[in-house]
């Protein structure tokens, strides 16, 4: 949960159902949307890719975000975990079923932010001039 997260598991009573969706929808989306999880998600879309390829195609990515990050995605069902039998063991992550689901949204708003870049830049670069001016 993130350090803003009052969502408390508790007894429902009524008219908590919304509260409880809400806080649901915020954990899931905070899990998603983190730099890392998109990141992975992305770097995994193409096949089951081992954690030292990861770790090359993330840059600035630590060994122990990396495991968390992996960690926390195959908890929430996005993304599975395969060990090997083999010697030393190997171990590959692929995305899920949810996972490459979600990694199509992704590429959605990846697609509209190229799309729009200039258009925001803009937008910011008048705003900026505009509190200076002003």
């Amino acid at each position: 949960m993130s350090q803003g997260n009052t969502c408390v598991p508790g007894p429902l009573r009524t008219g908590d159902t919304v509260q409880r969706g809400a806080c649901a929808v915020t954990e899931v989306l905070d899990r998603v949307g983190s730099k890392w999880s998109i990141m992975v998600i992305v770097s995994a879309a193409a096949g089951p890719i081992r954690f030292t390829e990861l770790e090359r195609r993330i840059t600035g990515i630590s060994r122990r975000m990396l495991t968390l990050t992996l960690r926390n995605l195959e908890r929430d069902g996005l993304v599975s975990r395969t060990v090997y039998p083999t010697a030393p063991p190997k171990v590959e992550y692929a995305l899920t079923e949810v996972g490459t689901e979600l990694n199509a949204y992704l590429a959605q708003l990846t697609a509209w932010a190229e799309r729009h870049r200039t258009t925001i830049h803009d937008a910011r670069t008048a705003y900026d001039a505009a509190r200076a001016a002003g």
